[in-house]
């Protein structure tokens, strides 16, 4: 059978440059007509305020649908945008967060021909070979296959996943993110988003980790290293790779797919308790992102497996004992070393309900816009750790709205001047103690992240960990005692400028606004305390290993 020529180039670079830079002109060009001047005339603003939201959703559904039809980039973008919800509205991200599972599968003959260019006769190779893919994604697809045994005995050789690039993948990447760049310069013009993003650099950070991922050695390097950190676990499971079979643009696997962690139904049937899952998860990602300062980067359900151990070892009065399997490792975080020292302050000021450590901590990482009033800010942080101490997960994720109604007429000035940032280091970070806060909530809604945290970050305190920090416990327990008069002093201030309102019943306006912009503090501050929760969990964990020891 003749193969399909694969030197001269199969896509459409200028046709591709063109369509990515209309769709996005369009899209500024509809936002500036509606919100920049349009909304400036009174007679039509509420109108306009009013209906922006199904407008954005509008936008980002065309978008869905352009990048499922164009692959590659545009769907890696995507997936990218719906995390960034402290740049993008909610209506935008939330219609995005479908592209994981949207992506069409390449066709076999494409496939094959990659296989062939790389590997060269796939019969020599496999003994059999699955033309239907298992899983299909924005850079390649994954098919199951059967290597060959080391004897002719009929039998088949090892199971293994085969992960594939798709034909001509590094040339669109390529037309694309130089797209891309007069993109991002056009949105720096747009001051709301401009002041809080840097997006050439963010767009630039995206760039980087999207050429990793193409680089399917340096995945295999990756799987190493976690096999590695793992090698002598009984509760986590990498599989191997077969660097013999493994190329730039092509990985193979051991195969060890098995019960997909979001499939509760066959969790709970196989004998495993979905809460220790819950439990197991979290302990996880604390030892990746705090102790080895290098995690699984890409926790979606496709990605995350629980195995049961064998029935001959399971004691049926308990529940059945479990590995977690981890796959894909294509995209990977990393730590920077600078970040420990603020995350540490992170911890202990949320054990302690610290607010003006918690805004310390946050200025030292970027978190605030410069001009900030910090101050303000800190008796927003500090109403809010006394309203949600406590509560689950379940509970913080469906809050009350007459709450969110209270909180944001009360700061409804740094609300409305909204001087929050999330820094770069956080985007992947970010990204993924999202998802896994998603996971742990499907696993076990009724989990109480307060409980860690305190637990942990108490004994944290009273160990040899947290010594660097005793003048700062100390201060933190008579500070009330000295900021209480600066609080009068700062009321009376407030009055004499004018700034002291008796707030009456607002219109409905307001309360839209006041709501989304709420929103947008409360996933910033959920971003700080989740990390914090890590840490202190992490540091506990290491803090009893060293007393076994």
């Amino acid at each position: 059978m003749s193969l399909p020529d694969t030197t001269e180039p199969a896509i459409d670079r200028n046709g591709r440059y063109r369509r990515i830079l209309v769709f996005f002109a369009r899209g500024i060009f509809h936002l500036v007509w509606w919100d920049i001047l349009v909304g400036r005339f009174p007679i039509v603003r509420g109108w306009v305020l009013q209906t922006r939201p199904g407008r954005f959703r509008h936008w980002a559904r065309r978008f869905r649908l352009l990048a499922v039809d164009m692959g590659g980039v545009m769907i890696k973008l995507g997936q990218f945008l719906s995390a960034r919800v402290d740049v993008l509205p909610p209506e935008i991200t939330e219609e995005l967060q479908g592209l994981q599972d949207e992506v069409p599968p390449e066709t076999w003959l494409r496939i094959r021909t990659v296989l062939q260019t790389e590997l060269g006769d796939i019969n020599e190779r496999f003994a059999r070979f699955d033309e239907e893919p298992l899983a299909a994604a924005s850079l390649g697809q994954a098919h199951r296959a059967w290597l060959r045994p080391d004897e002719p005995n009929g039998e088949l050789g090892d199971s293994v996943i085969v992960k594939v690039q798709r034909p001509f993948i590094e040339q669109i990447v390529e037309v694309d993110l130089s797209a891309l760049r007069v993109v991002a310069r056009w949105i720096m013009r747009y001051r709301p988003i401009g002041r809080r993003a840097d997006v050439p650099a963010l767009l630039e950070e995206f760039a980087e980790t999207l050429w990793e991922e193409l680089d399917y050695e340096s995945e295999a390097d990756n799987a190493e290293r976690f096999t590695q950190m793992y090698i002598h676990s009984q509760e986590i499971i990498i599989p191997a790779v077969y660097r013999d079979y493994s190329t730039r643009r092509i990985i193979v696997l051991e195969d060890v797919e098995a019960i997909k962690i979001t499939d509760l139904e066959r969790i709970e049937a196989a004998g495993i308790d979905p809460k220790l899952v819950a439990e197991r998860l979290l302990e996880t990602y604390f030892l990746q992102i705090f102790k080895e300062g290098f995690f699984h980067a890409d926790p979606h359900p496709g990605n995350l497996f629980v195995r049961p151990y064998p029935e001959s070892i399971w004691d049926r009065s308990q529940p059945r004992q479990f590995w977690l399997i981890f796959i894909d490792f294509g995209m990977v975080g990393r730590v920077p070393d600078l970040l420990g020292d603020n995350l540490r302050k992170v911890l202990v000021s949320v054990t302690q309900r610290d607010a003006f450590q918690l805004t310390e901590a946050s200025k030292e990482m970027g978190f605030f816009l410069p001009g900030a009033d910090l101050e303000r800010i800190t008796e927003a942080l500090d109403t809010l750790l006394n309203r949600i101490w406590g509560r689950n997960l379940l509970e913080l994720a469906r809050p009350d709205p007459k709450e969110i109604q209270e909180l944001g007429l009360e700061f409804r000035d740094i609300l409305f001047e909204f001087p929050f940032q999330v820094p770069q280091d956080f985007v992947y970070l970010g990204r993924c103690l999202g998802m896994v806060s998603g996971l742990v909530s499907l696993l076990d809604p009724e989990i109480n992240p307060w409980y860690q945290i305190e637990k942990f970050g108490q004994e944290l305190i009273a160990s040899r960990e947290a010594r660097e920090f005793s003048i700062e416990a100390a201060l933190a327990m008579i500070r009330p005692y000295f900021t209480a008069p600066a609080r009068v002093q700062r009321l009376l201030e407030m009055a004499e400028k004018g700034r002291l309102k008796v707030m009456t019943a607002p219109d409905q306006e307001t309360l839209r606004r006041l709501d989304r912009l709420d929103r947008r503090l409360g996933q910033l501050v959920w971003s700080i305390l989740g990390a914090a929760g890590m840490v202190s969990a992490t540091l506990w964990y290491l803090f009893r290993r060293d007393k076994e020891r």
